[in-house]
């Protein structure tokens, strides 16, 4: 790909707080889909002093598309890069520094240039470092929606509150996935066809108790593969879906989506309190005992789940929704057994 240097070597004076006279550079991609793409830029930066130096930088450029229920999503990173936001987190999370954004409205595309965060990802993160995550998070929540930043008022392009209840709806009426689960043909154990079913059946009354939790801001996509661990700090990638969410709704994609099966039970038992103990530190919330997280997680990857069972191409890829559906019948039980 053609990288303007012009724009490289202003991406690396922010990067270095030094002159930099030239670059060479390399790509590599790290992420790449028809509407975006990710690259890792690489090279030897040289200052005016004659410095030699090596750097790593993450470019990132994204084109217009449309997400259901959420139209501005496309660009919401550069807004919120572009705005005050940064001045929210602490140094135990944060997103990735911004160095140069810029957005073509002309070509509905935007670039930004980031910091490259060497850490540890996906599931290769440790229980400990789940519990931190989900810690820090409350932590952060909980410390803007006490002091409620002007920053946070000023923000037009964000997901809407309704925005979860909405896709589950969304879900909840295509006969596709409706229908499955509910016909002879279905593959699931009963059990878990009768906890979806179940949510169904009282759907009202729980977005009613979900609706009643603490607004918050969320990042609406906290899943392993956009956190990243280092030096025992936490930085969280990818803003796109970002927007106002109720209490615990970010905890549901951090212990459900496409995480480590084998150890969910345990992530949602150890996670839900440091969440809580993070949030509480700035205001005092509802008891542990009232919290929504295994109903999120129902409402915002049940249906998902049947889909990618439904859609996967081999019996491995089948069976990871099965599982992950046991997984979350286990919490139901524990959390009666509790």
């Amino acid at each position: 790909m053609n990288i303007k240097l012009e724009t490289l070597i202003y991406s690396l004076n922010q990067r270095f707080k030094k002159d930099i006279i030239s670059a060479d550079c390399q790509t590599k991609l790290l992420q790449g889909g028809t509407v975006g793409n990710v690259r890792l830029v690489t090279g030897i930066a040289e200052s005016a002093d004659g410095e030699k130096l090596p750097y790593r930088i993450v470019l990132k450029i994204q084109k217009k598309w449309e997400r259901y229920g959420d139209l501005g999503s496309w660009r919401r990173e550069y807004d919120l890069y572009a705005s005050d936001l940064g001045a929210t987190f602490s140094d135990a999370f944060r997103w990735p520094t911004c160095y140069h954004a810029e957005i073509n409205a002309e070509e509905n595309e935007f670039q930004l240039w980031l910091e490259y965060i060497d850490g540890v990802s996906g599931l290769d993160l440790t229980g400990d470092m789940y519990e931190q995550a989900a810690l820090e998070l409350g932590r952060y929540q909980g410390k803007l929606y006490v002091e409620q930043p002007v920053v946070l008022q000023r923000l037009t392009n964000l997901s809407h509150a309704d925005f979860m209840k909405n896709t589950y709806l969304h879900y909840r009426s295509w006969p596709f996935v409706y229908d499955y689960i509910r016909s002879d043909d279905c593959e699931f154990p009963q059990h878990v066809r009768q906890m979806l079913i179940d949510i169904d059946e009282n759907a009202d009354e729980i977005l009613a108790r979900i609706e009643k939790l603490p607004l918050v801001l969320c990042h609406r996509d906290f899943w392993v593969t956009n956190l990243i661990y280092a030096d025992g700090k936490i930085a969280l990638i990818d803003w796109d879906t970002c927007g106002w969410g109720y209490l615990g709704e970010d905890l549901a994609s951090l212990i459900a989506d496409e995480a480590d099966i084998d150890h969910m039970v345990e992530y949602y038992h150890r996670c839900v309190p440091a969440y809580y103990k993070g949030f509480s530190e700035y205001t005092e919330v509802s008891p542990i005992a009232d919290h929504c997280v295994y109903e999120l997680i129902l409402l915002v990857f049940g249906y998902r789940l049947v889909e990618w069972y439904l859609r996967a191409e081999d019996d491995d890829e089948k069976m990871k929704s099965v599982h992950t559906f046991q997984k979350i019948h286990e919490m139901k039980t524990s959390l009666a057994q509790g």
